[in-house]
């Protein structure tokens, strides 16, 4: 993981942003220190100096990423893992590209496994809560934590959230021998970020468009890069891609 990153740019802030793609973090994990003001260049006849700034992801920031890489790890070691559910045929062994057609019994027996898998981890938090299931608008399986103090449940802009779906996924899909899809929610918290992912996905065609370039957007889950996916399908001025690796994949949203 790239811990610092130099970057210019017209303004400081366009600098700070530059490094934080770079750095695939958000701002509040960083400092930033600015080696070059934008200016007027003294005798370049009118040429214009760019800003140019240091930024570095924060140690407390480094420590909560080892904490939370810690906790996965204990928490793999001490959930228990049954005999690998026995699925129909038309699944196969490997891990299949696309979401498999399932029947109600099997589609019962992954979300009664990510459901075990949740209350393992909640015990960890020392939190005693519901789970509510629904079926979301693409045929995902959403499990809702509702009651108890799920507020650390999320954590700071979802980052708990996001480690407890990345450990719930990996660890139903291990147990399964395939992958469906399986969205973690607290409380409604992921319908609310929908929304707001839907309106930058938006805000974001339109520059694209208007200015005829890629428009990249800060490093996503793969459930918030599926949300952008969706919002523009149907988009016909452009066209969106992922690029990068994980954790820093990011969407870009490119003019046609």
């Amino acid at each position: 993981m790239k811990k610092e990153a130099t970057t210019e740019a017209t303004t400081v802030e366009e600098a700070i942003d530059a490094a934080l793609e770079e750095l695939g973090v958000q701002q509040d994990a960083v400092d930033y220190e600015v080696l070059e003001e934008p200016g007027k260049k003294l005798f370049g006849m009118g040429a214009t100096r760019s800003a140019r700034d240091r930024v570095w992801i924060k140690d407390d920031y480094l420590h909560e990423i080892e904490s939370a890489r810690q906790a996965a790890r204990d928490i793999l070691d001490v959930v228990e893992e049954p005999e690998p559910f026995e699925a129909t045929a038309r699944l196969g062994e490997s891990l299949p590209p696309e979401t498999p057609e399932l029947s109600d019994e099997e589609l019962d027996k992954v979300a009664d496994e990510a459901v075990s898998v949740i209350h393992s981890i909640l015990g960890f938090f020392g939190v005693s809560a519901s789970i509510e299931e629904y079926e979301g608008d693409e045929g995902e399986i959403i499990l809702d934590i509702v009651g108890g103090e799920c507020a650390t449940l999320i954590g700071r802009h979802g980052r708990t959230l996001d480690a407890i779906q990345a450990l719930v996924s990996a660890i139903t899909n291990r147990r399964l021998g395939f992958r469906y899809p399986v969205v973690v929610d607290v409380e409604g918290y992921r319908h609310r970020r929908k929304s707001k992912l839907e309106d930058i996905a938006r805000r974001s065609a339109d520059r694209a468009a208007r200015q005829g370039i890629p428009v990249h957007l800060r490093p996503m889950t793969a459930y918030e890069r599926r949300i952008v996916h969706v919002a523009l399908r149907d988009d016909r001025r452009v066209m969106t891609e992922s690029e990068g690796e994980e954790p820093y994949r990011q969407v870009v949203v490119i003019p046609r």
